[in-house]
């Protein structure tokens, strides 16, 4: 029999180790806890083969005992990788920032069966350099701007401009609204957090953390197209507050209800694009703005 071929990230993925009561009793139990899509034997079997480690190298086994605070490093593997779908644009690249617009069904970075063909190591083949890190995520459906910092030392600035909302973000959306509304503009507040299963967010009853201005840009036989501008950056947030109001974006699988896994289907993505960026840029000061030419009518 030949030997399997498995696709590993070139780089390790990192992570610290929560204080939890009652802990774990190792690494290993941890990390089964946290990936539950991740059979316990793969990551014996990752441990057993030096892929999880400390940050100096040393290396973690199946018996190594949990510590909270603990920084570990693993990498990401899986035994066959998806083909890479959809065509990702350079918009601009400099000696700060590389900015790509990413089609939908691409993670920005490693997860699921993607693993090399995630667009953070796409871009880095695409321009010959390494070290590149997300300044800000998309869902692996949404399509649009995506911002990437290249030095180092520069990755908390560009971070905190969405951590400290100093940056206006406009999305566009597709949903489907059987009659015309009466009003063109709302606001929508709530509560967001962890839902079930775990891949899945939920509004709950407390004090409002995330808020979404949204307006309806044009109706048309049934179907609307509105232009979401989130104040806030809760996972998933725009695709529960357009569930909300009651007009779902056309290709949410997750909201308002979880429908069947089933495999990708290039004709029915999520019509949602991530249009627009516009910033002070921290580190030179210089106003920015990045425009996805993306029409969520055309994904």
């Amino acid at each position: 029999m030949g030997r399997t071929h498995r696709s590993r990230a070139p780089r390790p993925s990192r992570a610290t180790l929560p204080a939890l009561d009652p802990p774990p009793q190792t690494i290993l139990d941890w990390l089964t806890l946290r990936f539950p899509r991740i059979p316990r034997e793969t990551w014996h079997s990752r441990m057993r083969r030096g892929l999880v480690t400390e940050p100096g190298g040393h290396r973690l086994t199946p018996q190594s005992p949990y510590r909270p605070h603990l920084q570990i490093l693993y990498y990401r593997e899986v035994v066959a990788e998806p083909a890479p779908l959809g065509k990702i644009e350079i918009l601009h690249t400099d000696d700060h920032l590389v900015v790509a617009d990413k089609p939908p069904f691409l993670p920005v970075t490693p997860g699921g069966p993607h693993v090399r063909s995630c667009l953070l190591y796409r871009l880095e083949e695409m321009l010959g350099i390494e070290g590149l890190a997300p300044a800000h995520r998309l869902d692996r459906g949404t399509s649009g701007v995506v911002l990437f910092v290249r030095r180092r030392e520069e990755r908390k600035a560009y971070g905190a401009l969405f951590a400290h909302r100093r940056i206006e973000r406009t999305y566009q959306a597709l949903a489907e609204v059987p009659e015309k509304p009466s009003e063109r503009t709302f606001h929508v507040a709530s509560h967001i957090a962890r839902g079930t299963p775990f891949f899945r967010m939920a509004e709950v009853d407390g004090e409002p953390n995330a808020w979404t201005d949204v307006e309806l840009l044009r109706w048309r036989s049934g179907q609307g197209r509105f232009e979401l501008r989130p104040a806030s950056g809760k996972q998933h947030q725009l695709r529960l507050h357009m569930a909300r109001l009651g007009w779902p974006i056309l290709g949410d699988r997750l909201y308002p209800h979880l429908l069947p896994e089933a495999p990708i289907d290039p004709s029915s993505p999520l019509r949602l694009v991530a249009k627009r960026l516009r910033f002070v840029d921290p580190v030179t000061g210089t106003e920015r703005c990045f425009e996805s030419p993306r029409d969520p009518a055309d994904l």
